[in-house]
């Protein structure tokens, strides 16, 4: 498995490595009209759905759903394709809501790395795609994203140019490293000893979200994330009792709208007003695929370091062993 340091430095090798399992995978067409999609997938497994969702949400002519609960949407049936990815393959919530597709006669295809799921799918004649097993689900997304893509691809619901964006990012991301990783460095001081607070544009919620998560996990670190504008409704209200507890981070990319650039630039203004760590992270690339690979890797450092900064330990996930085990009980 390797320690997460490690991991998170071959993250372009596992984008490369995922690239090479799809092209082995020949998927079965669907033999009716595909009229809406539904990705299920919790935590690790879930956000690659997310990502890959906003990512081609200007090529799809149908809609995608993302389901992270045990139940389906209502609307499931013989014109849904339905993705289950789930890196370890015995996530309850996805195999329930999987189990739900077959009732309601759903085009069924799986992402995993063995388990229950692999099983599940092969005796019921379903496509399934394996990926390496053995690592933590949250540094193994670099797979999911890439059969994610190779779905659509293969059903023709997105170009293969789409593919070719992923594989340059991994590209940047590589000639970027020395960088990327003093960048990750410089965010983690910045963030330690306080309470994170993230914000992106809609485009790049799956990349805000899965900052989140990532100093969640690795760091042991509670922040919460948010989009604008969105946030200008609400949250931004809140900050009246903000101060400096609270370290804002706002990622900048150069395809915000400049209605929302504006937006961005009042938000800082405000929030400046209530505490003063305020940062900007930038992001490189020329398309948004490029640009939110170059976030994640940045943030996947930051999550590292901060995790040396807070004196943790990045693979213990006790508490959730523990929710595992209860919910086991229940059986």
């Amino acid at each position: 498995m390797g320690d997460m340091k490690t991991l998170i430095n071959n993250f372009a090798n596992h984008i490369h490595e995922g690239y090479e399992i799809s092209k082995s995978m020949k998927y079965m067409l669907p033999n009716r009209e595909i009229r809406n999609v539904v990705i299920c997938g919790m935590g690790g497994s879930g956000i690659g759905g997310k990502l890959v969702s906003s990512w081609i949400q200007g090529d799809l002519i149908v809609p995608v759903t993302l389901v992270q609960d045990y139940e389906l949407p209502n609307f499931v049936d013989t014109n849904t394709l339905l993705i289950a990815s789930s890196y370890s393959g015995n996530t309850e919530e996805t195999l329930i809501a999987l189990k739900a597709g077959i009732s309601k006669g759903a085009f069924i295809t799986g992402i995993c790395s063995g388990g229950e799921l692999q099983l599940f799918c092969e005796s019921n004649g379903f496509d399934v795609v394996l990926v390496p097993g053995g690592f933590p689900p949250r540094a193994a997304m670099a797979y999911s994203i890439v059969q994610l893509l190779n779905i659509f691809i293969q059903y023709e619901m997105i170009p293969a140019t789409r593919m070719e964006e992923l594989i340059t990012s991994a590209g940047q991301i590589e000639d970027n490293k020395i960088e990327i990783m003093r960048k990750g460095e410089e965010l983690a001081s910045f963030l330690f000893g306080k309470v994170g607070v993230f914000y992106a544009t809609p485009e790049y919620e799956g990349v805000v979200i899965r900052a989140r998560q990532q100093f969640n996990e690795n760091s042991k670190f509670l922040c919460w994330q948010h989009i604008i504008p969105e946030m200008n409704h609400n949250e931004l209200v809140g900050w009246g009792g903000g101060d400096d507890r609270f370290a804002a981070v706002f990622l900048n990319t150069e395809d915000i709208s400049p209605r929302n650039r504006k937006r961005y630039d009042i938000s800082k203004e405000i929030i400046s007003s209530k505490t003063k760590y305020v940062t900007e992270v930038y992001a490189k690339g020329n398309s948004q695929i490029e640009r939110s690979i170059y976030l994640i890797h940045l943030i996947d450092w930051a999550s590292y370091y901060l995790c040396e900064l807070n004196k943790v330990d990045i693979m213990d996930i006790k508490v959730i062993d523990y929710l595992k085990s209860s919910l086991a009980k229940l059986n």
